[in-house]
């Protein structure tokens, strides 16, 4: 970390005083606004407007940096002036003006006092989330979900954009709805999060995630992050179709579980096709239609080849020709279920035999199904996608952690081995990680077991957005995981594991209104130099030890095996 560059604790303090520092000119402008609805008549609507603009700032940056007693007088002005707007011209009540230069009244007092104290970094303390600072790192360049967030008050949302980076998101911030909309044209995200008030106080914001759509004309996976709790805001929002709902401050936490939820499908990595077919144009026009619905598909044209292509592209169904030269459809299905590893895999033939009592020899012989030449593109990727599908979540549910969704211990141990004979063969290199949450016992014994799994879950979350989709991630044990690098020099892969802690140490917990953060400690070894698995798994456990025994929250490069 470098210690020279300012924390995100003492940006977040000179933004609060900046704040305070601005709070006469925004209340000299709610005064002006005020002005003009004394003078003139019929009402000054945008005037109201204005003031009601005002009000809702103050609420929701004081909220923000915790000036509680400032935040809440306007945050009962704020919704006072959402009723005003709400009448007609000729309703309104004849006490107004009296009423808004109370608020105002209030709101100088307010203002004075913290103009006075002259220290308002004392307010953090106050404030559910900046007890912890934050480094301020440039290092944001991962391939995790790109989320844009559009919200006009940069300073309330300044925080959550680092906590998701740190988890991370690849996140960009805009403060008007123009450069948002330019910005969607020209790169889609993944999801948007998106304030629902936005200039001369219309409550727009709803209207604009309605109306957003990216360049193929598809809506965008939307979230509300508003300053507004009220019912009507809420319903606003979910007839304009908006998955999640959060008030300021939103909690970063809570947050990455909507968006999880929301871009679950780029996270999972797409199916994966085995095609047989000794006729390359007619295996090539099927992996088009498979590629065009988001599948990976991998091609053999000689059965023979089909160990090698098990091994090396791990698919998730085989879609087989039925009549090919050296052995049949048939003959090879009962070659591929002699290995026990892939007894359930799914195997369609794709055929034109049509001949019922042939098909069901066929399905004797392990076959899951049929498709009959010249077929529908839409069926097949329905029958395709449908047991491909069924298999992975079998697979799936016996491979994986229930909590992350990571790989178990098993099959992270049956992936190592098969892993490192790959980069044998193929003369690649290889690197294990073992990484462990430091004082992780405290953490449940303080905080209690589910703020544990918080803890567990935002680990494997920052790892499964910045690392590779070639790359393994697997669960080891209750707090400890397995990184398995694929053809990368241990050097690198010190370097991203690090910056890996960092970013990690700096995500902050949040337990009621008590908060923490946590570490860990990593331990690294290599392919070329451990040229077995259990001497590879060996070295990085060691190696970790030794990180912790250094004193934790560092990452150590095993001697035991020289690249």
């Amino acid at each position: 970390m470098n210690l020279n560059k300012p924390t995100l604790q003492n940006k977040i303090a000179r933004l609060r005083i900046n704040f305070v520092n601005q709070l006469p000119v925004r209340l000299e402008q709610a005064q002006q606004q005020m002005a003009i609805l004394s003078s003139e008549s019929p009402i000054n609507v945008t005037a109201l407007q204005e003031l009601h603009r005002a009000f809702h700032s103050l609420n929701g940056t004081g909220k923000s940096f915790g000036f509680t007693a400032l935040a809440d007088v306007a945050e009962h002005a704020e919704h006072y002036m959402q009723g005003i707007i709400d009448l007609s011209v000729q309703a309104m009540p004849s006490d107004l003006l009296g009423i808004l230069s109370e608020f105002l009244s209030q709101l100088q007092a307010q203002m004075h006092i913290l103009i006075a104290s002259d220290n308002a970094q004392d307010h953090t303390q106050s404030s559910p989330y900046f007890e912890i600072g934050q480094s301020d790192t440039e290092i944001f360049q991962g391939q995790g979900p790109l989320i844009y967030i559009c919200d006009d008050e940069p300073e309330q949302v300044h925080y959550l954009v680092h906590q998701l980076r740190f988890l991370g998101y690849n996140v960009e911030h805009f403060t008007d709805t123009s450069s948002f909309r330019e910005a969607v044209l020209t790169k889609r995200p993944d999801a948007v999060i998106m304030d629902v008030f936005f200039p001369h106080g219309r409550t727009a914001g709803t209207d604009e995630l309605v109306s957003i759509k990216d360049v193929t004309g598809h809506k965008l996976p939307a979230i509300v992050l508003s300053g507004r709790k009220v019912f009507e805001a809420r319903l606003s929002a979910v007839r304009a179709g908006c998955a999640a709902y959060f008030v300021k401050p939103a909690n970063p936490m809570d947050l990455a579980s909507a968006l999880d939820e929301l871009v679950g499908d780029k996270l999972q990595e797409p199916l994966r096709i085995l095609i047989v077919d000794d006729e390359p144009e007619v295996a090539e026009y099927h992996s088009l239609i498979l590629e065009e619905a988001g599948m990976l598909v991998h091609q053999i044209h000689h059965p023979e080849k089909i160990f090698e292509a098990l091994e090396v592209f791990s698919p998730d169904l085989m879609l087989v020709d039925m009549y090919m030269p050296v052995c049949n459809g048939a003959e090879l299905a009962a070659i591929v279920r002699q290995i026990p590893e892939y007894v359930g895999l799914p195997i369609v033939f794709l055929s034109t035999e049509t001949n019922a009592q042939k098909q069901f020899s066929a399905m004797e012989a392990g076959v899951d199904g049929f498709i009959t030449k010249p077929v529908v593109p839409a069926e097949l990727v329905s029958a395709v996608a449908l047991r491909a599908e069924r298999m992975r979540t079998l697979r799936g549910l016996m491979a994986r952690d229930s909590l992350t969704g990571l790989y178990n211990h098993t099959t992270t141990t049956e992936i190592l081995v098969s892993s490192l004979a790959h980069a044998v063969r193929h003369q690649e290199k290889l690197v294990m990680v073992m990484l462990d949450l430091d004082a992780f016992k405290s953490v449940n014994d303080t905080h209690g077991h589910m703020a544990g799994d918080q803890v567990i879950v935002a680990l494997s979350r920052l790892l499964k957005h910045r690392l590779r989709n070639t790359d393994v991630i697997g669960r080891y044990g209750g707090e400890e995981f397995a990184l398995l690098l694929k053809d990368i020099s241990s050097d690198t892969a010190e370097k991203l594991v690090n910056e890996l802690r960092e970013d990690f140490s700096e995500i902050i917990f949040n337990v009621g209104q008590k908060q923490f953060s946590c570490t860990f400690s990593a331990g690294i070894s290599m392919y070329p130099g451990c040229n077995r698995a259990e001497d590879l798994r060996m070295a990085a456990d060691t190696a970790l030890y030794q990180a912790k025994s250094q004193g934790r929250n560092q990452v150590v490069v095993s001697k035991m095996c020289d690249e």
